[in-house]
């Protein structure tokens, strides 16, 4: 009983906080922590200590899976060079550079003990993603910093794997390696076999309740087989995660991929909250741990923060090449660009070169290929980084579930053990406070506000890309009633498309594309009534005016229409949101007029 009521209230806490951090400015697992803290400092509340195999095996995978299914392919694609930068390189030299320095700090640690702390304290946590998408950062640097979170937890384990062998024997550099190598390449093989399953299993199934049960065991088929094999269970999970949410929108039903997306939301939610809430409950007896067996706890905090500023200060010496990097691409993107467009006007109607002795299929994929490469160089250009967002993905590099799961990962017999778990919490929860807290701060201050008005072209010509997507779906039908309704669909398009144009157009249109099927089919009936070899007009109009008619041509025009937006989405012309924008307003459609046939 005192084990379902402490579940109960820990429930309690989490929506709590979930629902006051906005009002109070702060961010939702601050307010965890400090409220596991005030709980574990009350005398009548036992230790608490929680296996952190439940956290690496049970907690993990599946909040990496879901934040996967989440991640824009195109964007991660885009940056995959520098998300693997952060998420490997910049965790290795984080490691050992904070390895040597705890070495230097703690007499008789060790360097092998002193690597896998840097290894526990140096991947980042996701919540900084969380926080960084309401400030209206970039969308650029949202996804790197996701990216990030995804994979380098991975990079963190493995080495700290390697740095407990070297505790108890010699390990090589090479062996290193190549378990790392083995682990990712492994994981990612049965990350996109179980991811592709997945979908192909889920498309058979009807019923979206049991849908989205069955993506619940996902990340764990994909994670337990992983592991069993030696490879890291978290890639396995991340990629399996990845393969589902790039087909989704094609395999899936608009209501599974809704369930989907409330159910895992609602997962997040009680995960990410319930390993805040216990970072703060053992806080407590860790605390009374190192009192007892070194030199206190203030000597503890004091290694913690020099711990914390080594990683911050680590973090922007890479950041800072980095992103030097990603500028110089940025302006060889422009020149080439230039060429291109020198090119097209010179050669006006040319079209992309293809070879003569291509096949339609290739030269298709040509074309496709050609067009990503256009729209990836656009999208640097548009999305420049500079010094204001090198400083943003600094400053956001926080430390969260994964360094206090992998601190209690240390053998029992590691020395200082207990300090060790203690200055990786003190490291957790102090980025997540000082970085955490001042992060909205800092964003206000260095980056500029962004015009809401960036977005209206794209949105316009993401519209126009449906509107042809459903004129073509309607222009091939030999029904006069069919083309005479396109035919005004056309006219209400061209008028809402008009600068200048503004709410007035978009509720005609509206109005046209079916919200009212009689007002839609009037006109259809009248065409059809008027065509040669019609029968009589009131058969006709009975005819026409079928709401099991209009609700399937409906049905056929969004399914053009999202066609169409998924090619737009691999050819990398639109942003991830407002693809995900538009293709959740098909969504929404959809469901609704699938509901109206049962009415």
């Amino acid at each position: 009983m005192d084990l379902l009521l402490a579940a109960v209230l820990a429930l309690l806490a989490i929506a709590a906080a979930t629902a006051f951090a906005p009002k109070l400015g702060v961010a939702a697992p601050l307010l965890l922590v400090l409220a596991g803290l005030a709980v574990g400092l009350l005398p009548v509340v036992p230790a608490f200590e929680v296996d952190p195999e439940w956290i690496l095996a049970g907690v993990l995978p599946p909040l990496l899976y879901s934040a996967a299914v989440s991640m824009p392919a195109m964007e991660f694609r885009r940056d995959f060079g520098a998300i693997s930068g952060l998420s490997v390189v910049l965790v290795v030299v984080t490691s050992v550079l904070l390895g040597l320095l705890f070495a230097w700090l703690i007499p008789d640690l060790g360097i092998p003990a002193g690597i896998a702390l840097g290894a526990i304290v140096s991947p980042t946590d996701a919540v900084a993603t969380s926080i960084v998408k309401r400030l209206g950062v970039s969308p650029r640097v949202v996804a790197m910093l996701d990216g990030e979170s995804l994979l380098n937890d991975a990079s963190a384990l493995v080495l700290l794997r390697s740095a407990i062998a070297g505790m108890a024997a010699t390990v090589s550099l090479w062996s290193v390696a190549g378990s790392f190598v083995y682990s990712v390449v492994l994981a990612a093989v049965i990350g996109i076999v179980i991811g592709w399953v997945n979908l192909r299993v889920r498309a058979r199934v009807m019923n979206p309740t049991v849908n989205t049960v069955i993506s619940f065991t996902m990340p764990f088929l994909a994670s337990i087989p992983a592991e069993h094999f030696g490879a890291s269970g978290l890639v396995a999970a991340v990629v399996a995660g990845l393969v589902t949410g790039r087909g989704a929108a094609k395999f899936l039903s608009p209501q599974h991929r809704l369930s989907d997306a409330q159910n895992w939301r609602t997962v997040e939610l009680v995960l990410e909250g319930a390993v805040f809430l216990v970072m703060g409950l053992e806080l407590t007896a860790i605390v009374d741990d190192v009192e007892t067996a070194h030199s206190g706890a203030w000597h503890a905090a004091g290694l913690a923060a020099i711990a914390l500023a080594a990683t911050i200060l680590i973090r922007a010496a890479y950041v800072a090449p980095l992103f030097a990097g990603l500028a110089r691409r940025a302006r060889r993107a422009e020149t080439i660009r230039d060429f291109i467009r020198t090119k097209q006007e010179s050669h006006p109607g040319a079209g992309i070169p293809v070879p003569p002795k291509a096949s339609p299929a290739q030269a298709d994929r040509m074309r496709s290929m050609f067009r990503r490469r256009v729209a990836d160089i656009d999208y640097y250009l548009d999305e420049r980084l500079g010094w204001r967002e090198g400083t943003i993905v600094v400053w956001a590099g926080m430390r969260g579930v994964v360094t206090l799961a992998a601190a209690q990962t240390l053998p029992s017999d590691t020395p200082s053990r207990s300090l060790l778990v203690f200055i990786a919490f003190l490291v957790a929860i102090g980025s997540l406070l000082i970085q955490g807290g001042t992060l909205p701060w800092l964003v206000r201050w260095v980056m500029p506000a962004r015009d809401p008005e960036d977005g209206a072209a794209e949105r316009r010509e993401l519209r126009r890309v449906l509107q042809g997507a459903a004129m073509a779906e309607l222009s091939g039908s030999e029904d006069p009633a069919i083309r005479a309704m396109a035919e005004r669909m056309r006219a209400a398009w061209q008028l809402s498309n008009q600068e200048g144009v503004g709410d007035d157009a978009d509720d005609e249109l509206a109005e046209v594309e079916g919200a009212d099927a009689t007002a839609e089919h009037g006109a259809a009936s009248a065409a059809g009534a008027a065509a040669p070899g019609a029968d009589s007009a009131d058969a006709a109009q009975r005819r026409l005016v079928d709401p099991e008619r209009v609700r399937r041509l409906r049905l056929r025009m969004i399914r053009a229409q999202r066609d169409a937006l998924l090619d737009a989405r691999d050819e990398g012309r639109f942003s991830a949101a407002a693809l995900s924008a538009a293709l959740e307003d098909l969504d929404a459609e959809q469901i609704s007029i699938e509901l109206k046939a049962f009415e």
